[in-house]
């Protein structure tokens, strides 16, 4: 039985494999400009964060309709449960759907769909967290934002992704001012191919309540410290990071240092069909890379848990914490 735990950073467009690529392009008359699913997943390779976005963007031609959506997370779900997520916090992108001709609705309620029978069926709980396009204008995202209204029900909170570099966090302060007054929680994309400013700057101008990636912050002390006294939790993504070549190695990664300056870091898998692994494979390689002892692995399992946005429901974290604490490695 996997070691329990709460993914955090994971963006449903990014679980698209190749087999269920393929399967959606033949049920929607889509030509994909591969031969087979070998040939896609050889396209898996990236020299940086703009050639894997070339190929994410352009895959998303095979999601159409609710039920391509509904496929689309039962098939990470079913993953996710095998590796021991028992909560999950999902990414998903509006405007590289709308931008297709594909409406919000068939995009929201193909996943709701899925995560509404989640725990029933894989015994995973869920939130759905909406993202912007950090390469889009910010009027795109407020256009986003007005079209979730009817379906604020259903989403949690706000993200920011896409292309890091160039796109400064506070280009959106407005669209994240509008969020914190719909009750929206809220968290961005950092710290990855940007600077340790942009981190600081998610907090100060965004208002974020969680750091996605984050790695650069150990550029900074004083932001470290910050980060530390103020528990601001970070969704590290390991293998992420040394396919988009942030770090060369995972043997290179900070993890074990961002333990050690008492950082609240989680583990998770960003976009695993892209990247090589889902949350368990990610908690497997930085165990064996990093020489990660027991302790170490169930910190990180229980600050997933305790970054998450279930303050809604504290009884059910406390049992997902109970589950950690009880965990026989």
């Amino acid at each position: 039985m996997p070691l329990p735990k709460a993914e955090l950073h994971l963006h449903i467009e990014g679980t698209l494999e190749p087999e269920l690529a393929f399967a959606l392009a033949a049920r929607n008359g889509v030509t994909l400009p591969y031969a087979d699913t070998e040939e896609l997943r050889a396209a898996y390779r990236f020299g940086d964060l703009q050639s894997f976005l070339d190929l994410y963007y352009a895959l998303m031609a095979v999601l159409r309709t609710p039920e391509d959506f509904t496929a689309l997370a039962d098939a990470y779900l079913e993953r996710a449960a095998a590796q021991g997520v028992r909560h999950a916090e999902i990414f998903f992108d509006p405007q590289a759907h709308t931008a297709r001709g594909v409406p919000f609705a068939a995009v929201i309620e193909g996943l709701g769909a899925s995560l509404d029978r989640s725990e029933e069926r894989y015994g995973i709980s869920t939130r759905l967290i909406m993202c912007f396009l950090r390469d889009e204008s910010a009027e795109s995202a407020l256009a986003t934002l007005e079209s979730a209204r009817p379906y604020l029900d259903r989403i949690t909170g706000v993200g920011l992704d896409s292309a890091e570099a160039g796109n400064p966090p506070a280009k959106f302060r407005a669209v994240y001012e509008e969020a914190a007054r719909l009750g929206l929680r809220r968290v961005a994309h950092a710290g990855e191919e940007g600077p340790a400013a942009y981190v600081r700057e998610a907090l100060d101008v965004l208002g974020v309540e969680r750091i996605d990636h984050g790695l650069r912050c150990m550029e900074d002390p004083e932001l470290v410290a910050r980060l530390v006294r103020e528990r601001i939790p970070l969704t590290l993504c390991p293998l992420s990071n040394v396919r988009l070549r942030v770090v060369d190695t995972l043997a290179d990664h900070p993890l074990p240092a961002m333990l050690d300056a008492g950082l609240m870091v989680t583990v998770n898998s960003d976009d695993p069909a892209y990247f090589g692994g889902y949350a368990g494979d990610n908690y497997d390689a930085v165990r064996e890379a990093l020489s990660l002892g027991p302790e170490q692995l169930r910190t990180l399992a229980r600050q997933s848990f305790e970054a998450s946005f279930l303050e809604d429901d504290e009884p059910r974290r406390a049992r997902y914490l109970a589950e950690v604490e009880a965990y026989a490695f």
